[in-house]
């Protein structure tokens, strides 16, 4: 007998059918569902302060009003409000590379994360292009459409934004480079200027500091002041360059732990485990920055020089899933999307990146055969084990559980896998099963505690994520019309477990020419009733253009939508299609849905009071409402937040 979950990709559905095996519904059972939290901290109070694009705004409003004096009411003030959040959350750094082609991790093709919420939330860092480009999306919500770009200058991928009103009348472009802290005010101190503005005086960077009365506290060149440099040419603009996926959703199984580590090491201080250059920094492998703003937050405005350089002032963070599914209850059903009498295959999706204990010491040992504890099954029963990274297309074999069986390589890299153990129910019921999956993110999004008793806010919204992508192969499992690098293509995906959709998120990566053509209209449209009608997600995108413009640009672009749905059931159906022949070179289409269930949330921190290491837990009742519950952590003087983790309970 078989267990076919609503989700799983139509070519397992056929094998299945071909095969003549029997599929029925499954029962479906609870958990806990986006699990968030914020806490007073003044710079630093966790995702739930920043996992949408309207509470990053208010979060953003809140400390530039601390920091400067006064709400941020215009244009200027709301982008100067995005820029100093994003100086003293992200860093510059060379993530690792996801397979987005499906052409292996070391291909070259347009390889950089352009989703926002996977750069900030899953790496915290990236080069001048990659931020810049996802910080698009960011600006697409505060300031309106089309009005930032990805500028080209020399040996460096810098960022203008498009403002309005006041002394921007109609519109002006506006310099706003995060990467190397730059903005540069007229001589008036009441207007930002363009790359263009200043190219026939481009010493007017070296010579200007943030305590000129006419910069207004704000930095220029605020990590190196060679940085001025790279402005002394104005060569390519990108148009969406970026883009924003789905808001960063983790869904706890029964019998599963999600435990965050700000600082590099994990539970023992040596098990280094990261998805990014390996900088071996004072004995810290992985990717870390010496100059950023990053924990330093207070110092960035009013700055008297820049930042100064201290290694490893920023590091990678890692987040840990611990799954021990339980056989004697039932409630590992919560982890399968499909059962027979001969295996069980349990998912996992996160939007974090799965990371690596890297195979040797060199840069990229990350991409190497033999990388470590990114994956390990760990059991007392033996039995073979599989894994797809490709929704259940391709199969790899894993060897056979036991104490400790390592599948880093056939996972890393990846934000999803299916893992297929062959045995039954009852040969695993006494295997005390564990799945451990440790990833990649961001420290800069983790909760963090203040002294003297720290006010905590918790929420759990009862809803989870599905994916088809982001990678190529991904989204080709759920592909039911069209095709890619074609100007129409048509994507299908089902919340799993007899669940319900609540929202839609999509997005296609567009062969949309150089120089852009402004009169292509890009529609991405939806289907809840199996193509009978259609609802737009999109209407009628086109890549405007305006203000002044150099003379080369990016030949590619993105373009993206979400929607609510009205607790949809069965399969929602995504297609894109443009007026102007443009091939869709990849595509995404992301579910949330609602747990039919949803269980108490167990949260723990652990920090260092002093001298002393300290934990603390409480237990946090669900809602029908998933209304926000507070909690004021006991804590003294503390030192350093060490962990936080969350578990139904």
């Amino acid at each position: 007998m078989s267990r076919l979950l609503p989700g799983s990709t139509q070519l397992l559905i056929v094998l299945l059918s071909l095969s003549g095996v029997l599929t029925q519904t499954p029962t479906a059972v609870a958990g806990v569902g986006d699990p968030q939290m914020r806490t007073d901290h003044p710079w630093y109070p966790g995702e739930l302060a920043c996992s949408t694009f309207e509470r990053l705004e208010q979060t953003q409003a809140k400390a530039f009003t601390r920091v400067v004096g006064h709400p941020p009411t215009s244009d200027e003030d709301r982008a100067l409000a995005a820029w100093m959040w994003r100086n003293t959350h992200y860093w510059h750094g060379e993530e690792g590379r996801e397979d987005l082609w499906n052409r292996g991790f070391e291909n070259s093709t347009d390889a950089a994360t352009r989703d926002y919420w996977t750069g900030l939330f899953a790496h915290g860092y990236g080069l001048c292009g990659t931020t810049h480009a996802q910080w698009t999306a960011e600006m697409q919500h505060l300031l309106g459409h089309n009005r930032s770009r990805v500028v080209g200058v020399s040996g460096h991928n810098s960022f203008e934004v498009f403002l309005q009103g006041n002394e921007y009348g109609t519109g002006r472009w506006s310099l706003l480079d995060h990467d190397v802290s730059t903005i540069l005010f007229d001589d008036s101190g009441r207007k930002l200027l363009s790359i263009a503005d200043f190219q026939d005086n481009v010493q007017v960077l070296r010579n200007r500091t943030s305590r000129d009365s006419s910069q207004n506290g704000w930095p220029i060149c605020g990590l190196h002041s060679d940085d001025w440099k790279a402005f002394d040419s104005y060569r390519s603009a990108e148009y969406f360059a970026g883009y924003a996926g789905p808001p960063p959703m983790i869904h706890l199984r029964r019998g599963e732990t999600f435990r965050r580590y700000l600082r590099p090491g994990l539970d023992d201080g040596k098990t280094y485990v990261f998805w990014g250059r390996n900088d071996r920094t004072d004995g810290i492998p992985g990717p870390q920055r010496a100059r950023t703003w990053v924990n330093q937050p207070e110092n960035f405005y009013n700055s008297a020089k820049e930042s100064s350089y201290q290694p490893g002032q920023a590091q990678y963070a890692n987040a840990v899933f611990t799954y021990r599914p339980n056989f004697a209850n039932g409630d590992y059903a919560e982890g399968v999307i499909e059962e027979t009498d001969s295996h069980l295959t349990f998912e996992f999706q996160s939007p974090y990146i799965i990371a690596a204990t890297p195979a040797n010491d060199g840069d990229w040992g990350i991409y190497e055969p033999g990388c470590r504890n990114g994956l390990t099954i760990h059991s007392q029963v033996t039995l073979p084990v599989s894994i797809s990274t490709d929704r259940g297309q391709t199969w790899h074999d894993g060897g056979t559980t036991g104490d400790s069986t390592d599948l880093t390589d056939l996972a890393k890299g990846h934000r999803q896998y299916w893992l297929r153990i062959h045995g039954s129910q009852k040969q695993l019921a006494n295997s005390q099963l564990a799945i451990v999956t440790v990833c990649q993110c961001n420290s800069s999004t983790i909760p963090q505690l203040t002294s003297n008793g720290s006010d905590v806010e918790f929420q759990a919204t009862g809803q989870a994520i599905v994916s088809a992508g982001p990678n190529l192969d991904q989204a080709n499992a759920h592909r039911v019309a069209g095709d890619f690098d074609s100007p129409r293509l048509t994507l299908e995906l089902s919340p799993p477990r007899n669940t319900t959709a609540t929202q839609i998120f999509a997005t296609a990566h567009v062969a949309s020419s150089n120089p852009p053509l402004p009169d292509v209209k890009y529609q991405i449209e939806y289907s809840t009733n199996a193509g009978q009608s259609w609802q737009p997600l999109v209407k009628d995108w086109q890549i405007t253009r305006q203000g002044q413009e150099p003379s080369d640009f990016w030949s590619q672009s993105f373009c993206y939508g979400s929607a609510n749905l009205n607790d949809a059931q069965g399969p929602v159906a995504v297609r894109f299609r443009n007026d102007g022949g443009k091939r869709y070179r990849r595509a995404e289409l992301h579910l949330a849905y609602r747990l039919a269930q949803t269980d108490a949330t167990r949260v723990t921190f652990c920090w260092r009071d002093e001298d002393s290491v300290v934990t603390a837990s409480r237990r946090f009742e669900p809602n029908d409402e998933g209304k926000s519950q507070t909690w004021r952590v006991p804590t003294k003087n503390v030192v350093e937040t060490l962990w936080v983790e969350y578990q139904p309970d």
